[in-house]
């Protein structure tokens, strides 16, 4: 299959060459069409096509780009692709005028323009426009993609968004669907008596997850300030100010690596609940997931990375030392020694990282990060994380080694991550402090001490539950993509090489 390999400006390609000709002369004629400057339509090709026989026989004004040209002499079909879809065009001499027909013949595949007409059928049952007056809108100067293979190289799609949603229609729908899960989500909180706020993306401390954040310089204040790698801290302090349910939709950025799932800036809902705990995060995640799917889809089974998925309610909970103690043959509940439980994780082929404490809690989580978490197809909340791996969290009241954590994984991918938060201030500072130790040994995704946060936790913060869903992966999930890329308009690419 051909590849659209697009041109460059200067030198300019013969067919960008004779479109720019056609627009001087054009101009000459004082026919710019780049001095139009609106085009009332009163119709679409979606809304004529849903309701032909309210619309036959009726002249309506379309407007669109022009994406095919078919015929000679003094007959021509045409599509027209609007926001809607496409619809097809006749264009004849008798109906047009022989200047004005002449005139039409020139446009080029890409022109956008306006169109006057009627509606009709043609022998053929293809719903139309018989164009009766036609205005350039828009000048094409650079030709679209082949016409049969349209835009096929995902790099260049991906570079080049415009071109992609012009010659790929289907990739719309991925947007579509993005809107509504992000609109269903909203009205799902809203419903619930949450309050939807914004908070700063430029920060002097980079807190609330363990990442490596982008550093940018503040020239009046002369300070180095970061980017936010997550909107917990913020929205904590809005808990602890009696604001009892507060969410943020809003971009994260993370200076980190781009794979199928990752992207350096990402999008994501974090929300906070007073009063309640993770359990209840729970119910909002899957209330919220399978929710969207039954209303945009029309049903909870998709298909996502090759995978049936079941998203009816009622999806799987089991604890780390659960899942671990099925997929991995180690009970953790039966060990309380540090080395015994390092030691029985090396004897299945886990290694902890290098700048891990070699810890019961550190040990069982690699076991679930590097055996169990691949094996995760259904949806599934994984909970009680070990407290190494959760600075944020509140301990389990039954094992202090545990938190009450979540994360959900759907085709072992992370989805959501939610605490029953933690709000002691006391035992928050002690962890900072062990992150802080820990990046001092070379680790520069663990927290940084925010003295702040801190000061807010000590006039007092009532139990609350908070989550974090990733808005990219949940929209994979439900256009069944396989990359990020598919789901953000315009993702981070790589620079190309010069010369």
């Amino acid at each position: 299959m051909a590849k659209f390999v697009p041109q460059a400006e200067l030198p300019v390609s013969e067919q960008a060459q004779i479109r720019r000709d056609k627009l001087a002369a054009l101009q000459a004629e004082g026919r710019d069409p780049f001095i139009q400057t609106k085009y009332d339509f009163n119709a679409d090709s979606a809304a004529i096509k849903a309701d032909y026989e309210g619309y036959e026989g009726k002249s309506v004004r379309v407007a669109g780009r022009l994406m095919s040209k078919r015929g000679q002499g003094k007959v021509m079909f045409c599509d027209l692709q609007d926001s809607t879809g496409r619809i097809q065009l006749f264009v004849k001499i008798d109906e047009l005028g022989e200047e004005e027909y002449s005139r039409f013949k020139k446009n080029d595949i890409g022109d956008i323009v306006g169109v006057e007409g009627e509606v009709f059928k043609t022998k053929t049952e293809e719903i139309s426009v018989r164009a009766k007056k036609v205005t350039l809108l828009s000048k094409a100067l650079l030709p679209l993609p082949e016409k049969f293979h349209g835009l096929t190289d995902k790099e260049i799609r991906f570079r080049q968004r415009y071109v992609d949603l012009m010659v790929n229609p289907e990739v719309k729908q991925n947007f579509i669907i993005r809107s509504k899960f992000i609109k269903f989500m909203r009205s799902y909180l809203d419903n619930m008596n949450y309050i939807e706020v914004e908070t700063p993306v430029l920060n002097t401390i980079a807190g609330g997850a363990s990442a490596r954040p982008f550093i940018t310089h503040h020239n009046t204040l002369d300070i180095d300030m970061y980017m936010r790698i997550a909107t917990e801290l913020p929205l904590k302090r809005l808990i602890v100010g009696g604001m009892d349910r507060v969410y943020e939709i809003g971009r994260i950025f993370r200076n980190e690596g781009m794979d199928p799932k990752h992207n350096p800036e990402f999008t994501s809902v974090e929300l906070y609940q007073a009063y309640a705990d993770f359990h209840d995060m729970m119910d909002i995640a899957e209330g919220i997931l399978s929710g969207a799917a039954k209303e945009i889809l029309g049903t909870y089974e998709v298909e996502w990375m090759g995978e049936k998925i079941d998203l009816t309610p009622g999806w799987r909970r089991m604890t780390m030392v659960e899942a671990v103690r099925e997929y991995v043959g180690i009970d953790f509940d039966a060990i309380s020694d540090d080395a015994e439980a390092v030691a029985a994780a090396k004897a299945k082929g886990v290694e902890l990282a290098d700048a891990a404490e070699k810890t019961w809690g550190n040990a069982l989580y690699a076991c679930f990060d590097q055996r169990v978490e691949e094996k995760l197809i259904q949806p599934t909340f994984i909970t009680m994380y070990p407290v190494e791996v959760s600075p944020l969290t509140k301990r389990s009241p039954e094992d202090p080694r545990l938190t009450e954590r979540f994360e959900l994984f759907i085709c072992h991918s992370e989805l959501a991550n939610a605490y029953s938060e933690l709000n002691d201030p006391i035992d928050q500072r002690a962890r900072f402090m062990k992150q802080v130790e820990q990046r001092e040994r070379g680790d520069d995704e663990t927290e940084m001490m925010d003295e702040d946060f801190l000061n807010a936790m000590e006039y007092g913060m009532p139990p609350t539950g908070g989550m974090g869903i990733g808005i990219d992966r949940s929209v994979m999930l439900l256009t069944n993509s396989d990359s990020i890329r598919e789901v953000i308009l315009f993702p981070t690419m790589k620079p190309l090489a010069e010369g």
